[in-house]
């Protein structure tokens, strides 16, 4: 089944969306084929990157277990990790994927927080 339909076309009214077809001015610390990431613009941490589809997907539950979605799903989480070494974050660091307005999502595109930088501390929040 995987992805709906509609939530891989842009949303004209989405800010990441914006971003990614370069309507907002955004520096990319990373650009690949299927993603971005750039620095959060009210930063949790010394180093707050977000990392995000460029396709336009609400949330992580509009994903399926077909093998479009693990692989997409798969690039994020891989290239966040590879991200986060070349930031220098060997020492550790948290990703987080808030989903829903419950989880804490207030842009509804799929994006994981990379923090790090600072001593991360349990619960969240």
């Amino acid at each position: 089944m995987g992805l709906e339909s509609n939530t891989r076309q842009p949303d004209p009214d989405c800010i990441f969306c914006k971003i990614v077809k370069g309507e907002i001015p955004s520096k990319f610390l990373l650009e690949t084929e299927d993603l971005v990431a750039f620095n959060d613009i009210s930063p949790q941490a010394p180093t707050h990157v977000l990392i995000i589809p460029r396709q336009h997907v609400k949330d992580i539950s509009k994903f399926s277990s077909n093998q479009e979605d693990k692989t997409l799903l798969g690039t994020l989480f891989q290239q966040a990790a590879e991200l986060a070494l070349k930031l220098n974050l060997e020492s550790g660091f948290r990703l987080v994927v808030n989903t829903g307005d419950d989880g804490g999502q207030t842009v509804h595109h799929l994006h994981l927080h990379l923090i790090g930088g600072r001593q991360m501390t349990w619960p969240p929040g």
